[in-house]
């Protein structure tokens, strides 16, 4: 069974083709600058090499036309026919209350997907571009939605409400959601199977940090709380986004300089978080190169984006009474033993003792802790493409 998986932005479109039943990546890519000057797809080779195909490109049906015209291409395509292609699976932002898992798309699903527009405004309208153009183009293929929000479902009431007139929730959803589901409902799951352990019993606690970033509490295979809430832009302190703020900060802001809300929503998510603080760059990489120059700016970023992450994950051992795995995926969390040490670096009292030696890996499922650790300090790397796919595979077999 061959599977295709959209990531559609606003000016983006993310794909990779599976071959199911070795879990194979046949091929990938993505579109950028859709509808902006200078317009390319970017493709990965089998043999992993990158290739650039330069188009005009002023919308997603075309778009998603040019990516079907590459899988098929005679030179670097990956399948001979579009026919070959059983399923396409979508990430969608935004699901609600409306979506608990994933599931198969037809009319109905769709005008709640469209429903869910005011919460996801950014990004379900995007997502919503990737169907039409799939409708449009391969009519007679089935597709399924996969939503960020649906693992965070199992929240309990006291987790996801917020301590505002209780009307608002009524009338206009206003709520937490949480985002990354996808990410933290793969690598909750595949960190039991990597340390042999029983979901049953289980309390993780899952830090998906990359220049978005939220964790999770995952207990007994289920979400009981996240970082994240009615947006993305609650929770830890990000690459451009603040995280947490006191919400009079921000009238107060707006009030002494002026700010539309959409100003002031500019300046949250696009000018604030590691932007706002380092003001040189969002980059983790090039934060941590000036931090161990020594630079006070940059040390001052790191202690504030470290300290978000201690503070959460200590937060939520509490919430789960006690924590067994802490778990480390996304860019930063794979990849930067700095950001990992930095985040564990007081959680003795939890009994948390990280090796330094191990913690040096890079992109690959590893143990970071010493032996007598008594909570196991994990990196796992995250693949929603796959857990996209695999859901899509499982909806067509009855599984799901």
């Amino acid at each position: 069974m061959k599977i295709l998986v959209l990531n559609c932005g606003s000016s983006s479109i993310k794909y990779k083709l599976f071959e199911m039943e070795s879990r194979q990546v046949l091929a990938q890519g993505g579109l950028e600058k859709i509808n902006l000057p200078g317009s390319f797809l970017k493709i990965t080779l089998p043999n992993g090499e990158k290739k650039i195909l330069e188009r005009e490109i002023k919308e997603h049906t075309v778009g998603v036309q040019f990516i079907f015209e590459t899988l098929t291409h005679p030179e670097y395509g990956a399948v001979k026919s579009l026919d070959e292609i059983n399923a396409v699976g979508h990430r969608v932002l935004h699901g609600g209350t409306k979506f608990s898992g994933s599931v198969l798309i037809n009319d109905d699903v769709i005008r709640a997907v469209e429903e869910c527009c005011d919460l996801g405004p950014l990004h379900n309208p995007a997502n919503l571009k990737g169907i039409y153009a799939v409708q449009q183009l391969l009519p007679n293929v089935p597709q399924v939605a996969v939503f960020d929000t649906a693992f965070h479902q199992t929240m309990p009431e006291h987790a996801y409400l917020y301590p505002i007139p209780y009307e608002y929730y009524e009338k206009y959803g206003i709520r937490r959601y949480g985002f990354h589901g996808t990410s933290h409902r793969y690598v909750s799951k595949r960190v039991c199977e990597f340390l042999g352990i029983p979901v049953e019993g289980s309390r993780i606690i899952t830090c998906h940090i990359g220049n978005g970033g939220s964790i999770a509490a995952v207990k007994d295979g289920k979400c009981i709380d996240t970082t994240m809430g009615l947006t993305p832009l609650e929770g830890l302190m990000m690459g451009t986004r603040c995280g947490d703020i006191d919400g009079g900060a921000i009238l107060y802001l707006m009030k002494k300089e002026g700010l539309t809300p959409d100003q002031m929503s500019d300046i949250l998510n696009k000018k604030s978080g590691v932007l706002g603080i380092f003001k040189r760059s969002s980059d983790m990489r090039e934060l941590e190169d000036a931090s161990a120059r020594g630079e006070e700016l940059a040390k001052r970023t790191e202690a504030m984006y470290f300290y978000r992450i201690t503070k959460y994950i200590g937060a939520y051992a509490a919430a789960m009474g006690g924590v067994d795995v802490i778990l480390f995926t996304g860019g930063v969390g794979e990849n930067q033993a700095t950001a990992r040490w930095g985040a564990c670096e007081t959680l003795g009292f939890l009994g948390v003792k990280l090796d330094p030696e191990r913690n040096k890996v890079r992109s690959k499922e590893a143990i970071i802790s010493t032996d007598d650790s008594k909570v196991k300090v994990v990196v796992i790397p995250t693949d929603e493409e796959l857990m996209i796919a695999t859901d899509t595979m499982d909806i067509l077999n009855g599984k799901l």
